[in-house]
C-alpha cells in the first residue's frame, strides 16, 4: 500500500494527513498525538473514524496540522482521516457518513465591516 494524501478543513485550520500501513502510530506536527492533543476528548475526536472501522491498529498516520485553535484543528484532522478511509476502502463510507465524519463544518468567523465595532455589533448610537 502506498502514502494517501488527503487534507480537511475546519474554520481556519488547515490539516494534511498521509495514511501508511503501519501498527497504529499518529505524530501531529512531529510530536506523539497524546503530548499534542493532551485532552481525551480531542484524542478521541482524532481516532474517532479509526476506531468506527476498526483500523486503530492498521496505519501508520503522520499529520501536518496548521491554523485555527486545537478544537478546530482536531476536528480538521478527524475529516481527512475518514476521507483517507473512504478512498482505503468504499465500504467504510457506509460506517463514517451516518455519524458526520464527512461532512466539512461549513461554519466561518464573519468578517469585520467598516463603519461596525465588529461583524454585526455596530457603534453606539447618539440621537444627540
Amino acid at each position: 500500500m502506498e502514502v494517501i494524501h488527503k487534507i480537511g478543513r475546519r474554520k481556519t485550520a488547515v490539516a494534511r494527513v498521509y495514511v501508511s500501513q503501519g501498527k497504529g502510530d499518529i505524530t501531529v506536527n512531529k510530536k506523539e498525538l497524546k503530548t499534542y492533543f493532551p485532552t481525551a476528548t480531542l484524542q478521541y475526536k482524532v481516532r474517532q473514524p479509526l476506531s468506527l472501522t476498526d483500523n486503530l491498529e492498521n496505519f501508520d498516520i503522520k499529520v501536518n496540522v496548521y491554523g485555527g485553535g486545537i478544537t478546530g484543528q482536531a476536528e480538521a484532522i478527524r475529516l481527512a482521516i475518514s476521507r483517507a478511509l473512504c478512498e482505503l476502502d468504499a465500504e467504510n463510507r457506509g460506517t463514517l457518513k451516518p455519524e458526520g465524519l464527512l461532512t466539512r463544518d461549513p461554519r466561518m468567523v464573519e468578517r469585520k465591516k467598516f463603519g461596525q465595532k465588529k461583524a454585526r455589533k455596530k457603534f453606539q448610537f447618539s440621537k444627540r
